[in-house]
């Protein structure tokens, strides 16, 4: 497959990243110059999104991004959620006595808002530590990238650390949690150094399709999805997307404290559902074993 060096007559980033904004493509992040730490959200990247009202405390926008190579045409998927007026909560779907996942987009329940896939999978069983109901259903995951996200009995969301899990296992507060990997940024908004560098256990030149998470320093939880966009969308579940570091940087410019890779690829999947009732669904190739779904909270 061909694929163009420009767009709309402008030269695409060499190891960066530009956004669409007004019609116009503005590098905003390159690989030679990347930041190690994020402290706030991009402007350039800001001025790009249109934030569009799904249902109180739920909110949707698209991005356009361009990089190199195959990763010339990329659309963004943004959802930002506000824990205080939903609960989340984990569903789990097998088949085949547990080695294959059967839960997809089209399994949204009647009342939910938003539901995704969640965490990484493990011949057909999720990965790492799985909180349900309260209940310890697997004992954490080791990897020093593996980031949890938990959710307490008061409703709040927060992604933790590896280090922290073993203090939280047993703790009544948390309510649902799992496990997943690699961490795109750590403290608040730190890259992780593995992310920085070749050779240091992380595929940095990778691309696929990718589905990120991350709590902003508001409280509230964003989720990104990315497709291909190239060719009108006809192919947009080619694994065409960012490279790690590449990812890292976007939920550093949305304004992200913490983040981390969800399953990307064949299994990245969601499915929103606004106030009128119209649900909008990005499916996958692959049915999943865990998802992460949202209801709106009682008034």
């Amino acid at each position: 497959m061909l694929l163009p060096s420009t767009l709309a007559g402008q030269r695409l980033p060499s190891g960066g990243l530009a956004v669409q904004v007004d019609g116009a493509w503005r590098t905003w992040w390159r690989a030679e110059a990347a930041p190690s730490h994020w402290s706030g959200p991009d402007a350039t990247v800001s001025r790009a999104l249109r934030w569009r009202a799904a249902a109180p405390g739920l909110e949707s926008a698209r991005l356009e991004l361009s990089g190199d190579g195959v990763a010339w045409r990329i659309a963004v998927l943004l959802v930002r959620l506000d824990p205080r007026r939903f609960e989340l909560r984990l569903a789990e779907a097998t088949r085949d006595d547990g080695t294959r996942g059967a839960w997809t987009v089209d399994s949204l329940p009647a009342g939910a808002a938003l539901a995704l896939n969640a965490g990484q999978f493990d011949a057909g069983r999720p990965w790492g530590w799985l909180v349900r109901d309260g209940r310890e259903l697997q004992a954490p995951g080791v990897g020093p990238l593996s980031t949890a996200l938990v959710v307490d009995t008061g409703g709040g969301v927060r992604l933790v650390p590896p280090d922290s899990i073993p203090r939280l296992r047993g703790d009544p507060a948390v309510r649902q949690a799992f496990q997943s990997y690699p961490t795109l940024l750590m403290g608040d908004g730190d890259v992780p150094a593995q992310l920085q560098a070749e050779g240091r256990g992380v595929d940095l030149r990778h691309r696929d399709s990718r589905l990120g998470a991350c709590e902003l320093r508001d409280g509230r939880i964003l989720f990104a999805l990315t497709r291909f966009a190239g060719l009108g969308g006809a192919l947009s579940r080619l694994p065409f997307g960012p490279t790690t570091p590449e990812m890292a940087a976007l939920m550093g410019a949305l304004g992200c404290r913490r983040a981390v890779l969800l399953d990307g690829g064949l299994s990245g999947q969601l499915a929103l559902r606004d106030a009128g009732g119209e649900v909008v669904a990005w499916d996958g190739l692959r049915a999943v074993p865990l998802a992460l779904v949202a209801y709106p909270r009682a008034r």
